[in-house]
């Protein structure tokens, strides 16, 4: 906290939690990685309780699909979404990945498409699995949106809130600490909520149903939480919205289609 104005100071975290010299492990990365994880083994423990379709293998199986549909599409996402321009004058900056620069919703785009195709190829009903990794994508969210916090990027609007953040390498004017909102309601509430749900025999048999309470829950912490990040430069003329608000309005929209379909077709939705 600097004396003259009151607020907080960034305190300008390494990037790099590990130096090996050739080699360097970022948080970022550790964030993806964690979140992988975690997410797996929550999978294989809701996995284990009735209908249980969805076994050990096939969370396994995902992890490899799961996590190259996380990179291909995230980045794309983000090359293709967030910075075209930027990204087509400099096709080589596309690779470093490890400088961060993941869309969620582009990753989200290329797990559902390794979904399909993995469980097509193991004769497993899609939303069974998609389920399961609707209730554990949560924890990688958090994860992610802290790793955004420690790098100083995707910084909040201009504020004047008592726990404002002052981003030295940004401006030096106090912000929303939009990553920690973002952790927070993206990650611990909506994996509250969904752990609620996913605990309830007769949600976890209403196929689609976790995943559609996932797209609602996430498109509206998104709506809501983008209100105090600072904007692309490029959404300005989206009637005073953000891209990212617009990429939610549909999840949102598909999540209610889910969740209503779940309600009336009961445990023989597929």
């Amino acid at each position: 906290m600097t004396p003259d104005s009151g607020f907080y100071v960034y305190p300008g975290f390494d990037p790099v939690a590990l130096d090996l010299g050739i080699v360097q492990i970022r948080w970022y990365a550790l964030a993806y990685i964690a979140g992988i994880l975690l997410a797996w083994r929550y999978m294989v423990y809701l996995g284990k309780k009735p209908p249980a379709l969805v076994k050990p293998n096939h969370c396994e199986d995902m992890i490899t699909w799961g996590t190259v549909g996380i990179i291909l599409g995230g980045r794309l996402g983000h090359v293709l979404l967030w910075d075209p321009g930027y990204y087509l004058s400099n096709p080589v900056e596309i690779l470093k990945i490890w400088e961060g620069g993941m869309a969620f919703h582009g990753g989200l785009v290329g797990v559902i498409v390794a979904m399909i195709l993995y469980t097509r190829r193991v004769g497993l009903p899609f939303f069974a699995l998609a389920d399961l990794a609707a209730a554990a994508t949560p924890i990688g969210l958090c994860l992610g949106r802290i790793a955004n916090y420690i790098n100083g990027e995707l910084v909040g609007r201009v504020t004047d809130v008592p726990w404002a953040i002052i981003y030295p390498h940004v401006d030096n004017l106090p912000r929303h600490p939009s990553q920690i909102y973002e952790a927070l309601t993206e990650g611990l509430l909506l994996f509250l909520v969904l752990a609620i749900f996913a605990h309830r025999q007769g949600i976890r048999e209403r196929l689609g149903t976790l995943s559609g309470i996932f797209l609602i829950g996430y498109g509206i912490a998104r709506v809501v939480s983008e209100m105090f990040r600072e904007p692309e430069a490029f959404t300005d003329s989206l009637v005073a919205t953000t891209w990212g608000q617009w990429l939610s309005a549909p999840m949102i929209l598909y999540g209610l289609y889910l969740v209503w379909r779940g309600h009336h077709r009961g445990t023989s939705a597929a």
